[in-house]
């Protein structure tokens, strides 16, 4: 039995491929595909199983909560999810206790191993920094990949035990050290001819190290949301990162 799929941005970069892979892809079936502007009460008469969301950070947070509220498994590949909207939605969702949201920063399996792989490494070395690259485009900086891999970084080594990353800057009025998310800097470009690309930094005395992921086209981002679609009824709640449904 096929899985009954929506796609909600659907004429979006990421939307219409999301749409093209959800028809190639077996044991899956497309039923609807709604603009950002579309109404959501035209799935109500579909029988969705799953929702992918991706849209704009000004619309997804109600787009959501629509889709929790009729009990739709929703995944979610827009950005600017704060700590404060993912704690309404696992309100939310505790009271559709047999529904599942995955909130993820990126679909590109290798950006999934490079934000598992910076977490091992943090707590080894004394500095870390992220640097984010995309197009110009993009509505939101710092992007949900950066913003997640330095939570991680952060958590790891908060774990570990260790100090401060050491940081002598008293003087820099014009934000030369980009944004600071749990203490680890984070820098973002937009640059034309660019698709996604993250380099995280790490260094000790006499050493480097230098993780680097690159998407070079809104492909890569593909097989992260049908492995998604094809999990998510597995899960209850909510998931932040397509990690938690990779055996990693």
């Amino acid at each position: 039995m096929s899985i009954r799929v929506a796609v909600i941005g659907a004429k979006g970069r990421m939307g219409s491929n999301a749409v093209e892979a959800i028809e190639g892809a077996d044991g899956l079936e497309l039923v609807a595909s709604l603009g950002s502007s579309d109404s959501l009460e035209s799935l109500l008469e579909k029988n969705i199983d799953v929702a992918v969301e991706l849209t704009v950070p000004a619309s997804t947070e109600d787009n959501v909560r629509f889709l929790v509220e009729h009990d739709i498994d929703t995944v979610v590949g827009t950005t600017g999810w704060d700590a404060e909207k993912l704690s309404r939605l696992e309100e939310l969702l505790a009271a559709h206790s047999d529904t599942a949201v995955l909130i993820a920063p990126n679909f590109s399996i290798g950006a999934v191993l490079a934000m598992r792989f910076a977490e091992l490494a943090a707590p080894y070395f004394d500095s870390a920094e992220v640097v984010e690259i995309h197009h110009p485009r993009k509505l939101d900086a710092p992007s949900g990949t950066a913003n997640h891999t330095a939570q991680r970084i952060a958590a790891a080594r908060k774990t570990a035990e260790l100090p401060p990353v050491p940081d002598a800057t008293e003087i820099d009025p014009d934000g030369a050290r980009g944004a600071v998310i749990d203490g680890i800097h984070v820098h973002a470009i937009r640059q034309q001819g660019m698709t996604a690309s993250e380099e995280i930094l790490f260094g000790s005395s006499g050493e480097a190290l230098t993780i680097r992921t690159d998407s070079h086209s809104t492909s890569a981002f593909m097989p992260g949301i049908v492995t998604a679609v094809r999990n998510i009824d597995s899960y209850t709640g909510l998931l932040h990162g397509l990690e938690n449904m990779l055996d990693l």
